[in-house]
């Protein structure tokens, strides 16, 4: 087996009114009731991003409940999938 034992991370930039509506902090909450590591951040643009890593089936599962809270205020998504790195402990908000 792969040296990350078959996690991925993925990097989604979420678009829309994306900020300004507790996104990061529901992402955070979300993430707790996950095995996932990573981080939230908003972004200059007003979009925001999550990098978060894990199993792929525990992903899609994160990704689906954030956007199952938060999909009123998301127009789109764009994901992009790598290898994990292992470079996070926890699931932070990043500022």
């Amino acid at each position: 087996m792969a040296a990350n034992d078959g996690r991925e991370q993925r990097e989604v930039i979420y678009r829309g009114m994306v900020q300004g509506v507790g996104f990061r902090y529901t992402a955070r909450r979300i993430a707790s009731r996950f095995p996932v590591t990573g981080y939230v951040q908003n972004l200059p643009d007003g979009q925001v991003r999550i990098v978060v890593e894990g199993s792929p089936l525990t992903l899609d599962r994160f990704l689906a409940a954030v956007e199952a809270e938060m999909g009123h205020f998301i127009e789109d998504a764009s994901p992009t999938i790598r290898p994990a790195t292992g470079e996070f402990r926890q699931f932070d908000v990043r500022y």
